[in-house]
């Protein structure tokens, strides 16, 4: 797991920015405001998260069970979270939306804060 989290930040972080351009870019044309910004939203949580998976994955010993399920939340809530919104924003703009996809955003996005939290009480847990 120790050498997993960094490397799928890394992968997260260099896929975040090819969709970024891409967005920016090639989607501009076919893509509705709406789409657009819906999309620069997953773009921008999908770095975030990368980020914090590659600081992680350097500080974490991950012999807690705790750090695991952190990284656990954070890699899967991206992926759902992000990931969805680029399924829904694209087969939109094709005209035939995975209306299925919908639901698969707010579980992402309650993994990620499930994450946060975990990582906020790792952070005090001396304390209390």
């Amino acid at each position: 797991m120790i050498l997993l989290v960094p490397f799928i930040g890394a992968l997260f972080g260099f896929l975040a920015v090819i969709f970024g351009a891409f967005g920016a870019h090639a989607l501009k044309k076919s893509f509705t405001t709406e789409q657009l910004t819906s999309f620069e939203t997953g773009v921008k949580y999908q770095m975030y998260h990368a980020i914090l998976l590659v600081v992680l994955g350097y500080n974490f010993s991950f012999n807690d069970p705790l750090e695991n399920y952190i990284a656990y939340c954070f890699i899967s809530g991206t992926f759902l979270f992000s990931f969805s919104i680029y399924g829904l924003c694209v087969s939109a703009s094709k005209g035939k939306k995975l209306r299925f996809l919908g639901p698969v955003t707010p579980i992402g996005g309650l993994l990620l804060a499930i994450g946060w939290g975990l990582l906020a009480y790792t952070a005090v847990k001396e304390f209390i």
